[in-house]
């Protein structure tokens, strides 16, 4: 019998994002302005579901979906598109799902979301969560109690962190990395929990607390430290035109499990992360802009220059012979009940 377990174990915040792309300039008061682009996607934890998944990674999410159309929508596109299993999901009567509406701006983007606190906690959600080969998490300030069952059962957590608005960074909430196996903070964050002001000497402070540590960069890629293996590395990023950066952290974070999962060498896994967080911002943001193997395939295809070749070179062994199906992106438009979600017209 083969691991019938899990490949990835998820939950959090679900969204029904609505992504507007090619602003000249961010908004002022009183000022309209006209967008050049549009896309909608399941958003939040729906970014990692869809990122695994894509991968061919047997996805477990536990989340909850408002009664309302938004809810159906990210319900049908995640589960009947996307083949990710929502078995811990739930449907809450009377409760609207959080809608986000992205402004894409240069190489980043700003956030305005309407919403309330969903009726379900994680850990209600959660019970006692089955054993899985790994968990992708966002810690938070209050630790969950479903996450040390996770880590007693044996499931390897993958944790990120968000930005704090109380800009406090309380270091009490790097004591749940003794629960972790990988942490992936990006270069603001890592600094300010490390009380450091380098990536590198943030990542130093990160290494002795969890077996593999890693700090993203953006545009400027990102390093990490392996101490199972005694691995260091240190990959730039590719230059991609940014449509929409909205969703590459979950991205990086799904694709680096993916090769972790696949045994490869630490470099190996932070190429590739950073290569698909990089294909995923040409995109419309949200869950749908994630490459999965059939977009790295494909840039692989079509890739002529030498050094990235060489560079990349792992890929002609790393990518399956069957790449499968080209991926859905995001509809450029809200869709109806007429046709298939994230199918465009």
């Amino acid at each position: 019998m083969g691991d019938e377990r899990p490949d990835v174990l998820l939950t959090g915040l679900l969204f029904y994002d609505l992504v507007l792309t090619g602003l000249g300039k961010p908004p002022t008061p009183g000022e309209e302005i006209w967008t050049e682009g549009m896309g909608v996607s399941p958003g939040g934890i729906a970014n990692l579901a869809v990122a695994a998944s894509r991968y061919g990674l047997r996805t477990s999410l536990a989340t909850v979906f408002g009664d309302d159309h938004h809810g159906a929508y990210c319900r049908e596109v995640l589960a009947d598109q996307e083949g990710v299993d929502l078995s811990l999901s739930r449907t809450a009567d009377g409760w609207h799902t959080p809608v986000t509406v992205s402004l894409a701006h240069g190489d980043d983007r700003a956030l305005v979301t309407h919403g309330q606190e969903p009726p379900y906690s994680q850990d209600e959600l959660m019970g006692d969560p089955p054993a899985a080969r790994t968990a992708l998490v966002h810690l938070e300030a209050e630790p969950r109690a479903w996450l040390g069952k996770a880590a007693a059962n044996g499931t390897r957590i993958y944790a990120d962190v968000g930005w704090d608005p109380t800009q406090r960074w309380s270091r009490d909430l790097l004591d749940q990395l003794s629960l972790c196996h990988a942490f992936l903070p990006n270069e603001a964050e890592a600094m300010a929990y490390t009380r450091t002001e380098s990536a590198v000497a943030a990542l130093g402070g990160l290494a002795g607390l969890v077996p593999v540590a890693v700090v993203t960069r953006g545009g400027d890629g990102a390093l990490a430290v392996d101490q199972t293996t005694g691995e260091y590395a240190d990959v730039p990023a590719l230059d991609i035109d940014v449509l929409d950066a909205t969703g590459a952290g979950d991205v990086f974070g799904a694709s680096f499990v993916a090769a972790s999962l696949g045994g490869w060498p630490l470099e190996e896994r932070l190429r590739f992360a950073v290569l698909a967080a990089g294909l995923s911002v040409r995109r419309h943001g949200g869950a749908l802009a994630a490459p999965g193997w059939y977009g790295i395939h494909r840039w692989w295809q079509s890739l002529r220059d030498p050094a990235l070749r060489r560079t990349y070179g792992f890929l002609a062994e790393r990518i399956p012979a069957d790449p499968g199906p080209p991926v859905h992106h995001a509809p450029v438009a809200p869709p109806d009940t007429t046709r298939r979600p994230g199918i465009p017209r």
